[in-house]
């Protein structure tokens, strides 16, 4: 059904790549909110941040369901599977912890801490740079394995 919509699908292992893009754009997207609402003192754009985090984090917790789900069944080499999948999906559920933490902190003094705002906004781009690297893995594993589809026949063998 999903492939009469989006044909583009019937090549995917499983959804997971149609749900990372949303905690890759939400949560910077609440980093620079939360940072023009410090910087500007707008409790709106503060607001904003906050329903950016929320968001973010809900799809980050639903893009790592479905990583999990979806993980026994990648067709990977296991070379691959150790050196790219294994690290991907700890960097990712420690920006899913972070993130939660995070929303968690915001959600008791909303929009904004009133406390410690400069640390809120430091572990914020914490959050940023775990999910990147933790991101850059997953990329790898698309772009040079083949991970979320069948392009090419499988399993291919890890290289540097």
């Amino acid at each position: 059904m999903l492939g009469a919509i989006l044909p583009g699908t019937q090549h995917l292992q499983n959804i997971h790549p149609l749900v990372v893009h949303f905690p890759l754009a939400l949560l910077p997207g609440a980093a620079l909110f939360y940072m023009l609402a410090w910087l500007a003192g707008r409790e709106s754009l503060a607001w904003t941040a906050l329903w950016f985090l929320v968001l973010g984090t809900a799809s980050a917790a639903v893009a790592a369901g479905t990583g999990l789900h979806a993980r026994e069944g990648v067709m990977v080499d296991p070379t691959v599977r150790e050196q790219l999948l294994d690290p991907h999906k700890s960097w990712m559920l420690t920006t899913l912890g972070l993130s939660a933490a995070l929303t968690v902190w915001a959600l008791g003094g909303p929009p904004f801490p009133a406390r410690g705002r400069s640390l809120f906004v430091l572990l914020l781009l914490v959050v940023l740079a775990v999910m990147a690297h933790g991101a850059d893995y997953g990329g790898r594993l698309v772009y040079d394995y083949n991970a979320g589809g069948s392009a090419c026949g499988q399993p291919i063998e890890f290289t540097r």
